[in-house]
This record gives C-alpha cells, structure tokens and sequence, in this order.
C-alpha cells in the first residue's frame, strides 16, 4: 500500500487506524485530495485484535455520560452528528453479519477484518492516496499548507489531521507521537495515563490472593467520595498479579493513584441476613455454606484469611457477630492498589490533547488552523464496550465533513 499518488494534497490523515480511515473515507467521498500515512506495516492492528479478534465496533447505548474528559461537554456535537445507528448502516450496506451482546454492545458475527476491509473500501471509494508502511519524521506549517518530511518523498498538504492514537500496546505500534505534535504546535496535553487496564497490588499485600488467579464473579466496584464516586456492576477476574475483568477495567479509567477501591463481592445480597437465617441447626461448615453462593475457591481463600478461620467450624457454632462482620467484609473490601499493568495491558490511554483548545464541531486546533486532532488522541476517553470506537467514528466524521478542499 505505499503507491506513488500526488504530493500535494487537500488533507494529509496522519494515522490509518479506526479514526483516521473514517475521517479520510468521508473527506476524500466529499471531493477532496487525501492521503493516508501510517507507519505500520500491518493496516489497523488495534481494530483487528480488539473483541477477541470480532470488533466490539460501537455500543447502542452511547451518550456523552460515557465518556471521560476535563471538557466533558466536548464530545456532545460529534456523537450527536454520527450515532451508532450511523454506524450500523454502514456496516449493513457493505454486507458485514452482526450481533449485540449485553448491555449494547455490538460486535460483528464473524472477524474484525470485515470492519477495516470496509473502511479501506469507503477510503478507496474516495480515491485516498496511501503511504503506508511510511514513517512521519516531522509537521511543520508553512504559508497556507503544511509540510512533512517523512522517510519517503515529502508531502505538502493544506491540512493536516492528527488520528495516530494514544499509547495503548505499544507492541502494535502506538506512539505519542500526536502529543509531542500538539505540544511543538504550543497546544496544552491532559496528562496522560493508561485506561480500560488492570489493577496491580504490592506482592506482599496481594500473596494470600494470587492463588485465586482465574476465579471470576460479578461485583460492585467503586471509587471516589460524594460527587466523584463511581460505581460499576460488572465481572471481576482475579490475577497473580491483582485484579482484571471488565469492573476493573471500567473502574480503572476513574481510580487515581493512592485511591482505595471498594468491592462488594456479593452485590444485590444481604449476605449477613442470609448466614444468620441458616445458622440454626445446620451442621454444615460455613466454607461449605458461602461455596453454595461463591467460587468454592474464593470461598475457601477468603475464609482462611478471615479472623479465627471460621471456615471449618459448623455453623450452628458461629457466634452471630462473627457472621456478620463476615459479611461485612465481604459487601465492602477496601484496597489500594499499588499501580496499573500499564500501557502494555492497557486498552486506551486516558488523557490527550486537551479538547478546550479544540473546535468541538470540527475537531480543528483553534490556534493552528488546519490542524486537526481525533480519536484517541485527544482527552475524550469511553467506557468498555465499544464506546471508544464510537468516538473514533463520530469525532473522524466530524473532521472528515469539516475538511475543505485548498
């Protein structure tokens, strides 16, 4: 995919991942020159690993309440102007099988190379020009075009669109190389970190645990106090190294540093109630009872940690307060974690371009017009559940229908 084409061109797309064929499809369907840079050898690893291999492509249930961001208003026009509904026609006219799973997200019925041979299809129906693999050594702005030197022929373009990601698995590939843009171009950077990742703890702290590596179950997780607590409902994985699964990782996008987490491993219970009302007679051991509604494995680990390992008494002998504070630490466990498996685990990067120096309607720089920033590279983070690939279509339509020919 490296063919000769023009140099000089209406829109230079700077990465051809999910964000970028979308804006470059939909300015180069609109008439304009474009061509696409990307230094992979490989077209759109991160669609391509990202479901299991079956592209969670968009979730129905998108809403700006999704999203996390210093601009929280920000993302508003951009998912107002291309919803999922937008996207599912897409896919439909080009014939790709599709299915939800819960909670609205969508994911397509066979593999996600459906999804980047229709956008590569959509970018060639535009007559976008591709340099790929082509690495971009440098953006300067000259009077009325931009010009990048690259490790190819240079390429001079009116405009210039920053769609190279955050810094997620870098082992595919990712860069911040949009953040050092921004900054040579003096535009502020929300600090970044990684997002949607698991939960580490100190190795000490987290040895009576590391047993329960693979054990799973849904809980309540939360962090933050008053106005800032948030709370998610979602499968918990149990790791040698902390904690995983979609309530950590939804929860990890809003724990900050030095934060205690709170679980409830048993939501929707009163636990307490349940144990004193099977206490009378019952000569089962209360390992034995909490394994009829727990993992066994958890149930055992638990209670050989809990004060005086109850776990082998019957449990009629159960004193009523050992019980219940049982079932206290179990509806509400506090921890610290130590850190995050960081941005090689991670599925986005949180953070970015600060949008507040950003057009919300066009995604342009306002103090470098021409200079366009989408997707994951700006501060505008989505849950788990395909509410990231959302914000790659909306913000990459937004810019592509904003693009002006020279």
């Amino acid at each position: 995919m490296s063919g000769a084409g023009r140099q000089a061109f209406d829109v230079a797309v700077i990465g051809a991942g999910a964000a970028g064929m979308m804006a470059a499809s939909v300015a180069g369907q609109r008439g304009l020159r474009v061509v696409l840079v990307d230094h992979a050898q490989r077209l759109a690893e991160k669609i391509r690993i990202s479901g299991g291999g079956r592209c969670n492509f968009t979730n129905i249930g998108t809403t700006p309440a999704q999203f996390i961001s210093q601009n929280p208003d920000f993302c508003r026009s951009a998912l107002a102007g291309y919803t999922p509904r937008d996207f599912i026609d897409l896919v439909e006219r080009h014939g790709i099988a599709w299915h939800e799973k819960h909670r609205g997200q969508l994911f397509c019925d066979d593999s996600s190379e459906a999804i980047i041979q229709m956008l590569r299809r959509e970018c060639d129906a535009g007559r976008v020009s591709w340099r790929m693999p082509c690495q971009v050594l440098g953006v300067d702005k000259g009077p009325g075009h931009f010009s990048i030197a690259t490790d190819g022929e240079p390429i001079e373009a009116a405009q210039v669109v920053m769609a190279t990601g955050g810094m997620a698995i870098p082992q595919l590939g990712a860069t911040d190389f949009a953040l050092k843009l921004a900054r040579q171009f003096g535009l502020k950077v929300v600090e970044p970190r990684p997002a949607l990742v698991p939960l580490t703890f100190d190795a000490e702290q987290w040895k009576p645990f590391g047993a329960l590596s693979g054990v799973s179950l849904e809980v309540s997780v939360s962090c933050g106090q008053g106005k800032r607590k948030t709370v998610f409902l979602e499968d918990l994985l149990f790791t040698h190294r902390g904690l995983s699964g979609p309530a950590i990782l939804q929860i990890s996008s809003y724990w900050n540093p030095g934060e205690a987490i709170a679980l409830d491993l048993a939501p929707g219970q009163d636990l307490a109630q349940a144990l004193l009302a099977a206490k009378p007679g019952n000569r089962q051991q209360l390992d034995t009872a909490l394994a009829a509604i727990w993992p066994k494995r958890l149930a055992e680990q638990w209670l050989a940690t809990a004060p005086g390992q109850p776990g082998a008494m019957r449990m009629a002998d159960i004193p009523d307060k050992t019980l219940r504070a049982l079932a206290q630490r179990i509806h509400g466990w506090s921890l610290v974690p130590s850190g995050t498996a960081g941005y090689r685990k991670a599925e986005v990067m949180r953070g970015g371009v600060d949008t507040r120096g950003l057009d919300q309607k066009t995604m342009q720089a306002r103090a470098v017009p021409g200079l366009y920033f989408i997707g994951e590279a700006v501060d505008v983070t989505g849950w788990l559940g395909g509410y990231n690939f959302q914000w790659a279509w909306a913000s990459g339509v937004a810019c592509g229908r904003a693009l002006r020919a020279a």
